[in-house]
């Protein structure tokens, strides 16, 4: 993953041009029928179930829209909920809660969907030494809140993007000639750029296995669309050599069963591409 500080970076960018694009020239609603010097408190009321998140994002939006407004913390992240809980408060100037209050709402929403799906996945994988991974099948522009989203619920990041590591799948190897070729080739790449970039290869078959063991160098072996037998033969084979990452359609009902064949990690798309938001309201009090 990224370093903190690019995280950061890239959060305060999504603030950035999330006010941008919402606010415009002027929250006209607000300015026209509410005086500047008012002030109002209001509460993030939870209308649903699941695990919390977007708190600490939250802040960040406030604080981006307006310094002076505070916010009183009842319940953190990565926290159960239920309906009628109350998350927190903020106070300050009505325009600014106002102006702030759909961007919070959106993020929190989604971000608090993602920690729900995440958390279970993890329940279901309670008592194997496998680790749920994200992908970067995220949504355009603010991968950052899903991925953090992610950690929230329990899971760990996979790569953040292409630059902060090499993923070799089915198309990069069939365009070099072949999985060692991509192989051998990728490390020449990286030796000549003076890059220090972990190397992941997806493997279509248990052949292929074989060769990326032969070629070494390799961080993980993504163990893509295999069976459970032939998942079991390939962390047989792996051994020790490398960690195992199993992916491809997997879901609730047979999450467990590839985490019994063995295999590190498991990454699923749906996490983040696949996922009801959770109902909030920032409400007036």
């Amino acid at each position: 993953m990224i370093s903190k500080e690019q995280f950061n970076k890239e959060i305060k960018g999504i603030i950035t041009n999330a006010i941008r694009e919402d606010v415009g020239d002027g929250d006209h609603s607000s300015l026209a029928c509410i005086p500047a010097s008012a002030q109002g408190k209001a509460k993030l009321l939870v209308k649903d179930k699941g695990i919390i998140a977007g708190i600490e994002f939250a802040k960040q939006v406030f604080a981006y829209v307006d310094a002076d407004m505070k916010v009183e913390t009842l319940i953190e992240d990565g926290s159960k909920v239920k309906y009628g809980d109350i998350a927190f408060y903020v106070e300050g100037a009505s325009q600014s809660i106002l102006k702030a209050e759909r961007l919070v709402l959106n993020a929190m929403q989604r971000m608090s969907a993602i920690a729900t799906k995440t958390r279970q996945f993890v329940d279901l994988l309670e008592g194997t030494e496998t680790k749920i991974l994200d992908t970067r099948k995220t949504t355009p522009g603010i991968r950052a809140l899903e991925k953090w989203a992610v950690k929230i619920g329990g899971g760990e990041n996979h790569r953040f993007a292409l630059y902060d590591m090499i993923m070799l799948k089915d198309n990069h190897i069939d365009f070099a000639g072949g999985v060692a070729k991509a192989i051998n080739l990728t490390k020449q790449y990286l030796s000549d750029t003076n890059r220090d970039l972990k190397i992941i290869v997806e493997a279509r078959n248990l052949e292929e296995i074989k060769e990326i063991l032969d070629a070494g160098g390799v961080y993980r072996i993504l163990i893509d669309n295999f069976n459970y037998e032939d998942t079991r033969k390939a962390v047989k084979l792996i051994g020790d050599q490398c960690l195992t990452e199993s992916s491809g359609g997997i879901n609730e009902s047979t999450l467990r069963k590839y985490a019994e064949c063995g295999v590190d990690y498991i990454s699923s798309g749906a996490l983040t591409h696949s996922v009801y938001n959770m109902d909030l309201s920032l409400k007036a009090v």
